[in-house]
């Protein structure tokens, strides 16, 4: 049995000191890793050993074959879903809907997944990268974009709505759903900030990634007083970029149309230290993760009425296209 252990924001965690589902524990004290799924499935992990170090090196990442992918929605499937969704707005039911679907491949008993983490972060640095490696649970991110940290009292987000491989690829449609993204993540902060303290410090920023460039903004709140965790991820909880607006609406939509759970992808991973008030959970995008001997990854695109469905399927190509030829045996070297 290997030793359980995180690698995230540069800090290296060992010496497991126990696991909980319960958010309320990151009130407490202590260094936590959090993974909770896009369901709700939480996973926090205390350590005794938290330290400043580069993440461990690994042998050899043995993938999947390129071939090994299957999806859980194909072309066609994919694109009738984003004329649903269309359908859905035209009906007034909904604003935007993020349609997502899951990428699954057989791995080998001997790939070991932290070879795989070094591999991301040769291949695709990622501000929020993390791995996080505990019973039950392996989680491989190069997550570019913030859920939410904090500090003390104050909390932020910086949601991504908006992609394309330039900056002349963005849309008006990309910039009009970022502003859509950042009302719908102003009022679940309002729902546990202090009166009068939500504000945007910055509004479709272009920010260049490994591939692609996004449109990224900030949100920042203080929190009102005798608000916990539990408070906050009830309020924010799954995170407005990676569903839609409204987001009830969004939810029930995202439900209906998506044949396999999200699992990690779309929900929140990374780190609250308890005792310091400080936290960076990311997004769970480019995200692996590995359960028995298979290995998943999510890709999805915001699905607006201005969307074409071609169009869309490419975006979700775009955002897998780089992480699966990493994870994959004789992709990127």
């Amino acid at each position: 049995m290997h030793d359980s252990f995180a690698h995230v924001a540069g800090l290296h965690a060992t010496g497991l000191r126990d696991l909980t589902t319960d958010l309320a524990a990151l009130d407490g004290e202590g260094w936590w890793a959090v993974v909770v799924d896009y369901e709700g499935k939480v996973t926090c992990a205390r350590f005794d050993d938290v330290r400043q170090a580069p993440l461990p090196a690994a042998g050899p990442w043995h993938g999947p074959r390129p071939g090994d992918w299957r999806t859980s929605l194909d072309q066609a499937a994919y694109e009738n879903g984003v004329e649903r969704i269309r359908s859905y707005i035209e009906q007034g039911e909904v604003y935007q809907a993020n349609l997502t679907r899951v990428l699954t491949a057989p791995l080998a008993a001997d790939a070991q997944p932290l070879a795989l983490a070094n591999r991301l972060a040769s291949g695709n640095p990622a501000r929020y990268a993390a791995y996080i490696d505990v019973p039950g649970l392996c989680v491989v991110s190069a997550s570019p974009e913030l859920y939410l940290s904090r500090d003390g009292d104050v909390v932020e987000s910086h949601p991504i709505k908006g992609t394309g491989v330039t900056q002349d690829d963005l849309l008006d449609k990309d910039y009009a759903e970022n502003v859509m993204i950042v009302d719908l993540v102003r009022n679940d902060l309002g729902r546990v900030a202090a009166v009068g303290t939500v504000e945007v410090p910055a509004l479709c920023a272009v920010e260049e990634y490994p591939g692609s460039v996004h449109l990224v903004s900030t949100v920042r709140a203080r929190l009102a007083p005798g608000i916990g965790w539990p408070e906050v991820f009830a309020a924010t909880f799954p995170p407005g970029s990676v569903t839609g607006a409204p987001k009830s609406s969004a939810l029930r939509i995202i439900n209906e149309l998506e044949p396999e759970p999200r699992g990690p992808y779309c929900g929140a991973v990374g780190w609250v230290d308890a005792d310091r008030r400080t936290a960076a959970l990311a997004v769970g995008i480019r995200t692996f993760w590995i359960s028995g001997q298979e290995i998943r990854f999510g890709t999805g695109a915001g699905i607006t009425w201005g969307s074409d469905p071609g169009r869309e399927w490419r975006e979700t190509e775009l955002k897998a296209s780089r992480l699966i030829a990493l994870a994959s045996s004789g992709g990127m070297e």
